[in-house]
């Protein structure tokens, strides 16, 4: 969240801003750091709610302030149907694998398993499938013989950042009208 807030306000990513950041948890760090860069920041806990009454009230903030995508850093809940729907291939996820392999939690510990040689991460456009949806870009990192889940996982993580920024960058590039 950070390296997309930094990179929208020094239009890295252009024409473009982050207009809010929303938590289901009031201790998020993320928090404080966007309050920091005066970036709005919205909590919105669970509370023991059903996924559909969370994501409602997350759609109603989104949509209220006009956002156009929606990029989810951090958030490990699956979205419902309703809140994909509500933003049709304007959900942006980053995932560390090079999908379509290795959905899900526990990832470098499976990629370790298998003995792969190469795992990575993946930018993707969300759909109501978990970890699925059209990929954006993807950078590999080689598996190094050495390596345990905690290792591959810092070394992936470190290109998660700049490739979650590449990603947002071609969206826009994408979207921009022609002139």
């Amino acid at each position: 969240m950070v390296a997309i807030v930094d990179a929208a306000a020094s239009g890295e990513i252009p024409d473009s801003c982050v207009s809010v950041v929303i938590s289901d948890r009031a201790d998020a760090a993320g928090l404080d750091k966007a309050r920091e860069r005066g970036v709005e920041t919205v909590v919105i806990e669970r509370r023991g709610r059903k996924r559909v009454e969370h994501d409602v009230e997350i759609i109603s903030e989104l949509a209220g302030r006009g956002v156009e995508l929606v990029c989810l850093a951090g958030y490990m809940r699956l979205l419902s149907p309703d809140f994909v729907r509500a933003f049709p291939n304007r959900i942006v996820n980053i995932h560390p694998s090079l999908l379509p392999a290795y959905p899900g939690l526990d990832v470098q510990e499976r990629v370790l398993a298998a003995g792969e040689s190469v795992s990575g991460c993946t930018v993707h456009f969300v759909d109501e499938l978990l970890d699925h949806g059209e990929v954006i870009i993807q950078k590999e990192v080689e598996v190094l013989p050495e390596d345990t889940a905690e290792t591959l996982s810092a070394r992936i993580l470190e290109q998660e950042h700049p490739l979650y920024v590449e990603a947002l960058k071609l969206i826009v590039l994408r979207t921009k009208p022609t002139d």
